[in-house]
């Protein structure tokens, strides 16, 4: 489905060079749940960026459904990206003047709105759907983050340290929502908390841009 060929990502820093990503190959499966473990500058970010078409590798290649990302224009990448992708940030990015329910639904078609109903209820929001971002809490707004990434019902959700401003149990809440909803989708998530990863299918250990080990439940 998404296979990266030696991906590597290099910008310079203040004169020196920065190798965030170092030829990483991999294959995001079909329907897996997918963790990237790592300390913080380890390139678990930099990966997710070029798996999702967020940024393009500097070398190497990583190819949708064997079209290789590289070889499109930005237009037909944020294409791809609102089409089959979701994303879920460790910031929520809702917009202000938009109720929880009208941010879930930004990007998605009228016809996801049937949907939403049960979804919000089902994720502890059912009350809170015409509240607006600052009357919820931490916790409330990434989980409308999981909403907006799951009603358009991708083919992959993209998952960057959603926990890390979370506290464990509201953390550990948000990951179960995403793996639960996800349907026949996969999901890729970046932490660098293991805790979060205990029902991947696969975790890449990563060091340094390189992956270490791959491991396997």
């Amino acid at each position: 489905m998404i296979r990266s060929d030696a991906a590597s990502l290099r910008y310079v820093d203040h004169g020196r060079e920065v190798v965030a990503c170092d030829a990483v190959s991999l294959e995001v499966q079909k329907g897996e749940f997918l963790g990237i473990l790592g300390p913080s500058g380890s390139g678990k970010s930099s990966l997710l960026y070029l798996l999702s078409g967020l940024k393009s590798p500097t070398s190497g290649r990583v190819l949708v459904n064997d079209q290789d990302m590289g070889q499109m224009t930005d237009a037909e990448r944020a294409k791809l990206r609102l089409s089959t992708f979701g994303f879920v940030f460790q910031q929520p990015f809702l917009l202000g003047y938009l109720s929880a329910v009208e941010n879930a639904l930004v990007g998605s078609s009228q016809r996801e709105l049937d949907r939403a109903f049960p979804l919000f209820a089902d994720l502890g929001l059912g009350e809170k759907m015409l509240r607006r971002p600052h009357e919820l809490s931490g916790g409330e707004k990434q989980r409308v983050c999981v909403a907006r990434a799951i009603l358009g019902s991708p083919d992959v959700i993209f998952a960057d340290e959603p926990t890390a401003a979370l506290d464990h149990a509201n953390g550990l809440a948000v990951v179960q929502l995403l793996n639960k909803h996800r349907g026949e989708g996969s999901l890729v998530m970046v932490t660098h908390d293991p805790t979060m990863l205990e029902a991947a299918d696969r975790v890449l250990h990563l060091h340094e841009g390189r992956v270490e080990r791959v491991e396997t439940r």
